[in-house]
């Protein structure tokens, strides 16, 4: 396994991790719900993780032109 150049520099500003962040909270929102309001028995949360899940996955393979731009100016 190899990281992108400048991943150590980066990685905050590329969107396949900022949603894979925002899905993992979703997630962990899902599983502490019960314990918070036991009463509230919902899945949207779960159904907003699925959907960013999905939206990181299309952001991985979507090209980000200005990170580039930023690494080639620095």
């Amino acid at each position: 396994m190899t990281l992108i150049d400048d991943a150590g520099r980066l990685w905050h500003r590329l969107w396949s991790v900022r949603l894979a962040m925002l899905s993992a909270l979703l997630s962990a929102a899902e599983f502490a719900l019960p314990y918070v309001a036991p009463a509230e028995r919902s899945g949207a949360f779960a159904a907003l993780a699925g959907a960013v899940s999905l939206a990181a996955a299309v952001a991985r393979i979507v090209a980000q032109p200005k990170l580039t731009q930023d690494v080639d100016d620095a």
